[in-house]
């Protein structure tokens, strides 16, 4: 339950439209709600601004519809990553409205009018094989109701691709960038930019990339100072820390 809808049910209780029996059964579950397999954060959209996102691989279908079940209870936005096209099935037969992004593997179901920010998060990749792991950012930073602009596809072995967009990367507020084989791209785009650089190593590459060691070490190597880094093939981590960091930005021009 977030803000929002905690004080709209204090309203209601307040103007006579909800008894007080009715409000505590429906805080009943707050500030978590324990199930034979999980115990689900209902109170971190009330501490971290967000509902708690489901991570699916090693959860079986039924925990992880059952889990989404229980936070769409509360009328919030509900994501989960990590969700294999079979999950997706489940989840829609049970939510018509809820939407998998194949790439990115995430599945959302918006119940809250999106608020989109005015400020814009940069979504960048060096080629279209880092794209399940932009897309998941996007996907994350969306569902929070942010705005988003994606630069795919120019990495360092077309250097003009990325110089051309050049204008736009320094317009937007906070930008992901995500590369994998060596992982140099975000620290040309730190050079480049004013704004915070939030470099995400992927495990595309050859054999000598290690799974993503290889573009981690270079991107927590680098020398651009606004550059930070999250773990390899982390898009969600990506996307949800450029959101916070978007809407405080907003929020101290008001």
């Amino acid at each position: 339950m977030d803000t929002q809808r905690l004080a709209d049910l204090l309203t209601q209780v307040r103007d006579g439209k909800l008894a007080v029996e009715q409000a505590l059964e429906r805080l009943g579950t707050m500030p978590f709600e324990t199930l034979d397999f999980a115990t689900v954060d209902h109170h971190r959209a009330l501490r971290c601004g967000f509902a708690e996102v489901i991570f699916c691989p090693g959860k079986t279908p039924d925990q992880i519809l059952t889990i989404f079940e229980k936070l769409a209870a509360t009328g919030t936005n509900v994501m989960a990553s990590r969700a294999e096209p079979g999950v997706f099935d489940r989840v829609q037969a049970k939510f018509p409205d809820a939407e998998y992004n194949e790439l990115g593997r995430t599945i959302t179901l918006r119940q809250v009018p999106a608020k989109l920010s005015p400020g814009t998060i940069g979504i960048v990749s060096a080629g279209t094989s880092d794209l399940p792991v932009a897309e998941e950012a996007r996907v994350t930073a969306e569902i929070m109701d942010q705005r988003t602009q994606t630069f795919y596809d120019v990495g360092i072995a077309g250097l003009h691709r990325l110089l051309a967009r050049n204008q736009e990367l320094r317009e937007m507020n906070v930008l992901v960038v995500v590369a994998g084989m060596e992982g140099a791209l975000p620290s040309v785009v730190g050079g480049l930019v004013q704004v915070p650089v939030l470099a995400v190593p992927t495990s595309v590459g050859y054999g000598a990339s290690f799974g993503g060691l290889s573009a981690l070490l270079t991107m927590l190597n680098s020398c651009v100072a606004g550059v930070a880094v999250v773990n390899i093939d982390n898009g969600f981590a990506a996307g949800y820390l450029a959101a916070r960091i978007n809407s405080l930005a907003e929020s101290r021009r008001e």
